[in-house]
């Protein structure tokens, strides 16, 4: 399935990377490095020079913290969403949002991509999807509420619930109208899930490419991964690195990314060992 998001279309050996940018002053991994607009605006130009292909705006942490209503939600991003389009008209841009009216907003401003990393918690979030011929992610969040953490959860089978959940709703996008070549499935890493859930979820991940959906992956300095290496959160690149490279392996094609230089060599070798990509050059032997 070709994968349709903005103005560009994916074929399924394509790796994209979505930089994460985000306009809150609490982030668990930048602590409000791009909360201040002028700053945001410039790590996007960089994560742009750097290969990313979509930008992922984000007004609200997922984790818990300072409550941050509608009105402040949309202050942070839908201003920022404007002056991304003004400044690349070109570039895909998403916006990590639950709440419909925000993401009705984005979309009038020029958003390309609802990620919808709290697992259809508004349902109409869809709707303004296929409202606004946008593309949207459908999450697997073990039904929690936004910003909550997951606590002693439990899943007779985690990687068919994550199954169940994220083919249910893009499926049911899809009967709303969004069009099927603009929904992605992504596993939630960390989201409703513990250490062991997450890693489970990234040995099983072919089961979620079988599907036949495009699977996106959020895997970038992780608590996941900061457990297995027993890791803070400002040494987990390596980690987050080997991840990537799996999941990449094992035929997932967006990856949400801090990092981006690092992932896009990453992934740049990934596909080249799978022989989807040319080397750069090939001089060794030949000269």
């Amino acid at each position: 399935m070709v994968l349709s998001l903005g103005k560009r279309e994916f074929d399924a050996t394509d790796m994209v990377i979505m930089a994460i940018v985000n306009r809150t002053p609490d982030s668990f991994y930048d602590k409000g490095a791009t909360y201040a607009f002028d700053v945001a605006l410039e790590r996007v130009d960089q994560v742009v020079d750097e290969g990313a292909e979509i930008v992922d705006i984000g007004g609200v942490k997922a984790a818990p913290g300072d409550e941050v209503d509608l009105a402040e939600e949309l202050s942070r991003t839908i201003p920022f969403v404007t002056a991304i389009r003004e400044r690349h008209p070109e570039l895909i841009i998403s916006v990590d949002t639950w709440r419909h009216e925000v993401g009705r907003a984005a979309c009038e401003a020029g958003a390309d991509i609802m990620n919808d990393a709290w697992g259809g918690w508004d349902p109409k979030l869809a709707e303004v999807a296929a409202e606004f011929d946008v593309a949207l992610v459908c999450t697997h969040a073990g039904g929690l509420p936004p910003r909550t953490r997951p606590h002693r959860v439990s899943y007779a089978d985690v990687m068919s619930d994550v199954l169940e959940v994220t083919v249910g709703l893009a499926e049911r996008a899809a009967a709303a109208g969004v069009d099927r070549r603009k929904i992605l499935i992504d596993p939630g890493h960390d989201f409703g899930k513990n250490t062991w859930h997450s890693l489970e979820v990234t040995r099983r991940l072919p089961e979620m490419v079988a599907s036949g959906w495009p699977v996106l992956v959020s895997l970038s300095n992780k608590d996941f991964v900061g457990e297995t290496l027993d890791l803070p959160v400002d040494q987990r690149l390596t980690g987050t690195l080997a991840t990537t490279s799996l999941c990449a392996w094992f035929g997932a094609q967006v990856f949400r990314a801090h990092n981006i230089a690092q992932t896009r060599q990453t992934l740049d070798m990934v596909a080249t060992i799978k022989g989807h990509r040319r080397p750069t050059r090939t001089k060794r032997g030949l000269a």
